[in-house]
């Protein structure tokens, strides 16, 4: 089985105040599904009141990140599957849930599995 990542960013969430709770019901129940399939593996939110900081090999921590992942926030879900079809079909039940576009990719080989 190979690992996928589906996520979106918090800004591709167009979704009014008042349906915000259909949308969690709707992302919670497909979560639901992948759970009762055996594909789930994780899934989550980044926690937007905790600031992210980067951690240098000596442990030290400072407050910035890179510039690339400034704007990572959203929504993901790590998915074991069996296809990259498989993985679109479960990203499509995603989007709808969620009511935005996902993003799909695909973890490398974990030569240690």
């Amino acid at each position: 089985m190979t690992h996928y990542l589906i996520s979106f960013p918090a800004s591709a969430m167009q979704v009014a105040a008042a349906d915000m709770a259909a949308v969690g019901a709707a992302a919670q129940a497909v979560v639901r599904e992948a759970r009762a399939a055996g594909v789930y593996v994780f899934a989550g939110g980044l926690h937007v009141g905790v600031a992210p900081v980067k951690v240098a090999a000596d442990g030290s921590t400072r407050a910035e990140t890179y510039r690339q992942t400034r704007e990572l926030d959203g929504g993901f879900c790590v998915l074991a599957l069996p296809s990259r079809d498989a993985a679109v079909q479960w990203a499509a039940r995603l989007a709808q849930a969620c009511r935005c576009e996902q993003e799909l990719r695909e973890f490398g080989n974990d030569a240690e599995r």
